[in-house]
This record gives structure tokens, C-alpha cells and sequence, in this order.
């Protein structure tokens, strides 16, 4: 089937081509084109199943009204529901969405950064990974509106919505604490990203305010890359190994799932045998009987201040980067495995 052309409303409303250009791109009452007409030739548009040409659209406004949202990976409850709040804001405001996983692959996010400039994105909302900064660099200096989420590049002067993680663990560890815990286990990813170094650092520090080791033997680092058989058999020999652990805090939610079946495993039982706290929040961890102890992010407010800056962005493509940042403070919830 042909497509519909702007010729073809043209020749149906019986006016020029570029009457029909000047409504469809909003300039009706500029050009002093009645309501009526204006009315008629939407509807014939309508009708027609007319789609613009957004490449054309993009050359003649400057504007694209997409957005590129690179995540490390959708299949992830937070970045998902990150994205699901990001893409029912913006879409409210007029944008679309392009979504992409890095897979917290360095090459595979600087491509997608090159994939997204090439569709001529009018904004980038980034979770990156730890070798991206010259992307990230490069799109400042192109002075295109770019938000970093989750976690940033200290050396770069950008916008940023950052979950204040040292404040997060700090809370979880002295809760255990609280509640009589005094071997505690730390179970982590090998990631070089700031926001997981900011982690372990409110471990070990956490620890030591209370007067309580937080030697090597306690922390696990699992591999990023790890299958989840693999992740489990690691997480239950580094449990069984130390039979005098009361408590285990796990980094993220994904690691605190391989973290229950773990458990399931060695047959404790959770708070009597274990005790556990995890970084992030998931539906599982609500609907388990006893419920997990976590630090939720705030993630419409992680994700409606990204929005907002990229906004604020748009208006004035020369508001200092240091008025765009900001730390949002997780909430620790308590449930049942403490």
C-alpha cells in the first residue's frame, strides 16, 4: 500500500501542499489559517492514516522528540521499573523512548551511544558502565542534554540522579547491628562502578564504628558475568565455609535471590539460622513468608528528577551542571528476615 503523502491530504482538502505542512506542524493560527480548515485537514490526515516523515520533521524543527535511555539491563526490576516511570513521564510531555541494555559491556554501551546519535535523539538518560566516560564526555561537549542515573563519573562535570548508597547500607548494617548481629556477611559483585564501591566502603565502615571486623573472609565478590548456578554454588560454599555467620547484606537485589536459594540449600532458616538485609527492593522479597528486610530506592523520584533535568536542559542549554545533581535518600524497610 502507497503511503499517504502531504500531497494526497492536499488534493482531499483542496488547498496548497503547504497549508496542509503549516497545520500538521502546529503553525495554523500563526499563519492565520481558520479553525475550520485547520479542523478539516487534521481529519483528512486521520482518515488517510498519514505518518510524517520524522526524519524530515527532525531536519525541519531540530527536534526528534526521542529520547535515548540507556540502561545496564532491562530485564532487571530496577531498571525496568526506572524506565517504565521514565517513559510514562516523558510520554505525557510529548517524547518517545528508545530503550537499550549495555549489559554492563563497556563496547556495547559506546556503540549504543553512536546508535542513538546517529537517530539524532534530542536527550540521553545513562546508567553506564564504568568505561564509558569518554562517551558520556563527548556528549556534553556536543552539548547535547545528557542525565546519568544510578551511578557517575566523579572526574566529569555533568547532570546527575544518584541514590545516596553509603547512606542506604549504612542504615541496613546498623539495623543488623541493632537487632544483636555481630558476625555479618557481605556479598557483593566485582564491578569497578562507584555506586557498589560506595557500598562496601558503608560495610566496612559501618562495621568498624561498632567495633566489629569486616575482614576479606567476610565479603564475597561474585562475577558480574556468573550464571546463576554458578552465583548460588559460590554464595552457599562461602556460607557453609563460615557456619559462625548470623547475617548476611546482600549488594542487589539479584545477588540477594541467589542469596535465598542458597539458603533453601543449606537448609537455614531465615531469621534463626540467618538473618538477612538486601540492597533493593523486589516483588519476591514482599511476598516471601518472612518478608526481606531491604533498602528501596526511590525510583519515581529517581526518575522524575532525571526527567526534570533533562528539561530544565532543553530550556537552557547554558545552566551550569552542578544546579542539575542531586542525591536521593533510600528508605530502609523492615520486614520479616532480621
Amino acid at each position: 500500500m502507497r503511503k499517504v503523502s502531504i500531497k494526497d491530504i492536499a488534493m482531499k482538502a483542496g488547498v496548497v501542499p503547504s497549508t496542509v505542512s503549516l497545520v500538521l506542524n502546529g503553525k495554523a493560527k500563526q499563519m492565520r489559517i481558520s479553525d475550520e480548515l485547520a479542523e478539516r485537514i487534521k481529519a483528512i490526515a486521520k482518515e488517510t492514516g498519514y505518518i510524517p516523515n520524522q526524519t524530515a520533521v527532525s531536519l525541519r524543527t531540530g527536534r526528534s522528540n526521542i529520547l535515548g535511555l540507556i540502561v545496564e539491563d532491562i530485564s532487571n526490576v530496577f531498571f525496568a521499573s526506572l524506565a517504565k516511570v521514565i517513559e510514562d513521564e516523558v510520554n505525557s510531555l510529548g517524547f518517545k523512548i528508545v530503550y537499550c541494555s549495555t549489559d554492563n559491556n563497556d563496547e556495547k554501551g559506546r556503540e549504543l551511544v553512536k546508535v542513538l546519535l546517529h537517530r539524532q535523539v534530542d536527550g540521553f538518560l545513562i546508567t553506564p558502565s564504568a568505561g564509558m566516560m569518554e562517551e558520556v564526555k563527548k556528549l556534553v561537549e556536543l552539548k547535547k542534554p545528557v542525565v546519568l542515573m544510578d551511578r557517575y563519573f566523579p572526574a566529569l562535570q555533568n547532570s546527575y540522579v544518584l541514590v545516596d548508597n553509603f547512606y542506604g547500607v549504612q542504615q541496613g548494617v546498623a539495623f543488623l547491628i541493632e537487632k544483636g548481629h555481630r558476625n555479618i556477611a557481605y556479598v557483593t559483585n566485582n564491578l569497578e562502578q562507584n555506586q557498589m564501591h560506595e557500598r562496601e566502603r558503608a560495610f566496612r565502615e559501618t562495621m568498624k564504628a561498632h567495633g566489629l571486623a569486616a575482614a576479606e573472609p567476610g565479603i564475597l565478590r561474585l562475577p558480574y558475568e556468573s550464571k546463576s548456578e554458578e552465583a548460588v554454588s559460590a554464595i552457599t560454599n562461602f556460607l557453609r565455609a563460615t557456619p559462625r555467620f548470623d547475617a548476611v547484606f546482600f549488594a542487589t537485589n539479584y545477588l540477594g535471590i541467589y542469596g535465598l536459594e542458597s539458603v533453601q540449600q543449606l537448609g537455614y532458616v531465615i531469621p534463626k539460622d540467618l538473618a538477612m538485609v538486601c540492597f533493593d527492593d523486589h516483588a519476591l522479597f514482599r511476598l516471601m513468608a518472612p518478608g526481606i528486610t531491604c533498602i528501596r530506592q526511590p525510583i519515581e523520584a529517581i526518575a522524575s528528577t532525571a526527567v526534570d533535568f533533562l528539561l530544565q536542559q532543553f530550556a537552557d542549554p547554558a545552566l551550569p551542571p552542578e544546579r542539575l545533581q542531586e542525591f536521593k535518600k533510600p528508605t530502609l524497610i523492615i520486614r520479616g528476615s532480621v
